[in-house]
């Protein structure tokens, strides 16, 4: 076969014959790079005990993957732009396949770190090529059905990171123990990259290359930003991460001033800053980043409290989490039915049934603290888990429906950095509540009682988060009604 036959770009869907088969592909690999974001939380305790980790090395465990995964992001989404989506999605599912083997084989922890981040930067170049490739071939009532799919596939991705996380670490297949989590990702990964000829070849008309300046300018900006987020839950806030955090927001201010040279200079920018100066996306962009932070920091907090603070194994640690699941699909499926037809009031609705669940939550693990019954937490669960299928699964949709599809790899790149950065911002600030909560309890209290108060001292951050998540879906609601009008 030659280069010309490989290359070759398939006749562009028409809303009569979408690319549903290959719409599966690209919600596989989805659905496998935000299930490792959380399915390293159950297997803390294996990965002490085995490679006799520090703290502050399965902090880096953790957050190694999620560091790389958004500082690439947006370049990701650019070069899937220019060189072909599915090709782009090829080369990341690949990379994402080999770093996950490392990962699988690591000898010590700090091998492990350095494979994260391969596996995250991997992750960065196929994620923006899932949402971009959806936005470039579906149109209309395919277009919803499409992004309700995804948004499911990836909040339900996040739950079966603890559930099937728990099970392969309890289970313990060929003496592997922690190690099952990530090589369970090569067989879904060789086919993924077997199924990629289903998605058609699409990339945006612009014929520019790369704007390497900002590629390291922004890539420089939200390491210096993520770093001290993630590190502050351990070390608090000493003066370098003070330094680092001034030093992010002095190149953010550089990025954006360098991307409006070039496009006020006609060459094509990493980022138009015309697309954030856009009330409705900037709004939905800040939607995005306070819904996954609460989901992020609810499920590493949750995973604590269950297996540090009341004793759970990883088996059981998981099962708890399996109704929250069957909340998120059964409301999932039914999402994008209720915004087609209620609109953003339907969302509106999801995010105040989060609010309450979270409340819910809080005082029934406050109210019983030291006595309670893990059991007794499963209707919040599954309450909390349907209102996330109802405003996570949609907001996808509603978010970068606002953008042309020629700005289709771009948003998705600037969407997914944001929720890594939200994923982050929720971390370290629940964290830093966490800990507080932990120590506040004094040497008297004992194990649970620290980690019950742990953890509604940090759920405070989810509550006040899912506040203002109604308020500002009530006001993009109130902005679409103003810009509708003749």
């Amino acid at each position: 076969m030659n280069s010309n036959s490989y290359c070759q770009t398939p006749p562009p869907p028409t809303p009569d014959t979408p690319p549903w088969l290959g719409l599966s592909v690209l919600l596989l690999a989805g659905f496998v790079t935000i299930f490792d974001l959380f399915v390293v939380n159950v297997a803390i305790p294996d990965m002490q005990s085995r490679l006799g980790a520090s703290f502050s090395q399965i902090g880096f465990i953790v957050a190694g993957y999620e560091l790389a995964f958004g500082v690439l992001l947006i370049t990701g989404g650019r070069l899937g732009d220019l060189w072909g989506r599915r090709r782009l999605f090829q080369i990341g599912m690949a990379g994402f396949t080999l770093a996950s083997a490392l990962c699988g084989l690591a000898p010590s922890a700090f091998l492990l770190i350095l494979a994260r981040v391969l596996q995250g930067l991997a992750a960065a170049l196929l994620f923006p090529q899932v949402y971009a490739s959806i936005r470039v071939n579906f149109d209309g009532d395919n277009s919803r059905r499409a992004f309700g799919l995804l948004g499911m596939t990836l909040g339900l991705a996040a739950i079966a990171g603890q559930v099937l996380g728990g099970w392969l670490v309890h289970f313990n297949l060929f003496d592997l123990g922690w190690r099952s989590i990530f090589l369970i990702n090569l067989p879904v990964g060789l086919l993924a990259i077997g199924a990629a000829r289903y998605i058609p070849e699409t990339r945006a008309p612009q014929g520019q290359g790369l704007d390497s300046t900002g590629v390291v300018l922004i890539s420089l900006a939200l390491s210096l930003l993520l770093i001290p987020l993630i590190q502050s839950s351990e070390h608090g806030w000493p003066p370098s991460s003070l330094a680092a955090l001034a030093a992010s927001g002095l190149l953010l201010l550089a990025f954006y001033k360098q991307q409006e040279k070039r496009r006020q200079a006609g060459q094509s920018p990493l980022v138009d800053m015309q697309l954030l100066a856009q009330p409705r996306f900037a709004l939905g962009a800040l939607l995005v980043l306070l819904v996954y932070s609460t989901a992020s920091s609810f499920f590493l907090c949750f995973a604590l409290l269950l297996q540090s603070g009341l004793g759970l194994s990883p088996f059981q640690a998981g099962s708890i989490f399996a109704p929250a699941s069957a909340g998120f699909v059964a409301a999932s499926l039914g999402a994008p039915r209720l915004v087609a037809r209620y609109g953003t009031r339907a969302i509106t609705a999801g995010a105040l049934g989060y609010t309450l669940s979270f409340a819910w939550l809080i005082a029934q693990v406050a109210w019983t603290g030291a006595r309670m019954e893990p059991a007794h937490l499963i209707p919040v669960l599954i309450f909390l888990g349907a209102s996330q299928g109802l405003i996570m699964t949609p907001l996808l949709n509603l978010v970068l429906g606002f953008v042309k599809a020629t700005q289709a790899g771009m948003a998705s790149g600037v969407i997914s950095s944001i929720q890594q950065v939200g994923a982050a911002l929720g971390v370290a600030v629940v964290g830093l509540l966490f800990t507080a909560g932990r120590n506040a309890g004094g040497l008297a209290s004992s194990q649970t009682e620290k980690y019950v108060a742990a953890f509604v001292a940090g759920m405070s951050y989810n509550l006040l988060a899912c506040i203002l998540v109604c308020l500002l879906l009530m006001a993009l609601s109130k902005l679409a009604q103003y810009q509708e009008q003749p």
